[in-house]
């Protein structure tokens, strides 16, 4: 059963290490996990996961990884061993008493094909074994919330939910409007993880299948990712207060 300040995940979406410390920095320990996608992670590289590990929160790297499964299997072993401290040359098999790992999940895109999902898997399970540390979760993106929403829409996702429970993924990344049939369909220990939360309808920004915090919690949304509406807010540890709040009763 996940803690409530463990389903709302923060999108570090700006495009400075610095930017992106003071919004840690205001949020943790209210908040405790942090999105790092492409814009800072192609600025900044791991340093930008060392810093939320730093200050302790843990990190769900969204990196969409999309190649030949053997790239992208090293990839995720890769972003499996991102630590906070550099790795003593005579840890070993300690090497967890002494490194923290602040990566929990990572996503990949479902249309790879089930060989690349599957070779995501077997990374982050070769990786932990190796280093003996927990691994993370991988989950697949499904569609992009920026599409729009159509008649066929529900049966992609669905569709593609199904091809990464069949490779071995721990969830999927979907919008709040396919989140119920997901959940009825893969049951309750398949994550959802859902973006384009906003609070209210007319600053969706960019995003076309959004909902509410407390709609998607209804829904069935394991973890809600949220960006803009926080991060650019007058008072973003206030908002998300407001939106936990919001999702307290769900």
């Amino acid at each position: 059963m996940l803690e409530l300040k463990d389903k709302l995940i923060v999108a570090l979406d700006v495009p400075t290490l610095k930017e992106a410390k003071k919004i840690v920095d205001i949020l943790y320990p209210t908040v405790r996990i942090f999105k790092i996608g492409s814009q800072l992670f192609t600025a900044y590289g791991p340093e930008a996961v060392r810093m939320v590990g730093e200050k302790g929160g843990k990190v769900f790297l969204d990196l969409k990884f999309h190649d030949i499964p053997n790239t992208v299997s090293c990839s995720i072993g890769t972003g499996s061993t991102i630590s906070i401290l550099p790795r003593p040359a005579d840890v070993g098999k300690e090497i967890k008493n002494v490194v923290t790992f602040p990566v929990f999940m990572m996503t990949v895109h479902i249309k790879g094909g089930r060989l690349m999902l599957e070779a995501a898997v077997k990374g982050a399970i070769e990786k932990a074994k190796e280093l003996n540390i927990e691994r993370p979760l991988i989950v697949g993106v499904t569609r992009l919330t920026s599409e729009d929403n159509n008649a066929n829409k529900l049966d992609e996702v669905l569709q593609a939910a199904q091809l990464a429970k069949d490779s071995g993924l721990d969830g999927v990344v979907c919008s709040a409007l396919e989140a119920a049939a997901v959940r009825k369909t893969y049951g309750k220990d398949f994550i959802i993880v859902t973006p384009s939360i906003r609070q209210d309808r007319v600053n969706v920004d960019d995003q076309k299948r959004t909902a509410t915090a407390a709609e998607a919690v209804k829904a069935g949304s394991d973890f809600l990712v949220i960006g803009r509406p926080i991060i650019k807010a007058d008072d973003p540890l206030k908002m998300a207060r407001e939106i936990l709040s919001s999702i307290s009763i769900q």
